[in-house]
């Protein structure tokens, strides 16, 4: 299970009642943070959530309005002992930025390991998810991201009886292992069927549409996505800024055939983005405007 929450929906500059970009996935007692924009941190208080279990953060640029709350939290971190490491992805220069703002947390009881994104798409295993980075077209290096969690085959007795697989190891196989014994090596391939559909979840913001956010988003239970505005007359801000109308961000969703889409990353002048969301769900009817702290628990679809 995927307990996901979008902490802040804004973009530019937080708001009295909408703080800047901000994901959380959480997955199995590990926590992937996407972006820590101003008042990330308040807006975990205000969900309940910790943040003790983030041992990775990602970031998809390093416009302000994305990375600005770090400090501030790898303060808190700090200041509550942690002491396990914390893993950082984003585009190059990842470890510049993050130094840099360090200044005023310069001391810090964990180390903290950057994975540099290199080249147009990457792929990193982490924590038992599979979470790929993506290129996408800002007027900076901008990276999209999609987690994927698998999920094995059923387990098959005739299967496991025909390959003459002693019964004791079958807890052993099905969870993945490789065992050998009395010469012979048994593996999971040996007692699973086929792979069953997995999970897979995409964010995309700060860019204009792209074939690489469709090819990477297909079938995603889950696809969050920019819609910087909302108001059709600026379809042409959202070109010269290299931003997302609400209206491409419902094209994309529909090329993807996604099964849900959630808006967000709104323009402060956006005040009610549920106002627009007539023209999103004429193309793509299964919808949402996001909103801080809004939350889904994403589960294996039943057999």
């Amino acid at each position: 299970m995927l307990d996901i929450c979008l902490l802040g929906s804004g973009g530019m500059m937080p708001l009295p009642y909408r703080w800047l970009t901000s994901l959380m996935v959480r997955y199995n007692g590990s926590s992937l943070l996407i972006d820590c924009g101003e008042g990330t941190q308040i807006a975990l208080k205000e969900k309940g959530w910790s943040f003790k279990p983030i041992d990775v953060i990602c970031f998809t640029h390093f416009h302000g309005d994305h990375i600005s709350g770090l400090p501030g939290l790898l303060l808190t971190m700090g200041n509550a002992d942690r002491r396990e490491p914390l893993t950082m992805i984003g585009p190059r220069g990842l470890e510049r930025v993050v130094n840099a703002l360090r200044v005023i947390a310069p001391e810090l009881p964990f180390p903290i390991h950057f994975l540099e994104i290199q080249g147009a798409e990457q792929e990193f295993s982490l924590h038992g998810y599979r979470l790929r980075a993506f290129r996408v077209n800002h007027n900076v290096t901008c990276y999209g991201y999609t987690l994927e969690l698998d999920r094995a085959g059923r387990f098959d007795v005739e299967r496991a009886r025909a390959q003459e697989v002693p019964m004791k190891l079958w807890k052993l196989l099905q969870k993945g292992e490789t065992v050998e014994e009395n010469g012979r090596v048994f593996t999971s391939d040996m007692v699973l069927g086929p792979p069953r559909k997995g999970l897979k979840v995409t964010y995309v913001t700060d860019t204009r549409p792209t074939e690489s956010i469709v090819t990477n988003a297909r079938e995603s239970d889950l696809f969050i996505c920019e819609g910087m505005y909302g108001e059709p007359e600026k379809q042409a801000k959202a070109v010269e800024y290299k931003h997302m109308t609400f209206r491409e961000a419902a094209q994309t969703a529909k090329a993807a055939r996604v099964k849900e889409l959630w808006l967000t990353h709104y323009s402060p002048s956006l005040v009610k983005p549920e106002d627009y969301m007539k023209q999103v769900t004429d193309i793509f009817p299964n919808a949402r405007p996001g909103k801080d702290r809004k939350s889904v628990e994403l589960d294996f679809a039943e057999e």
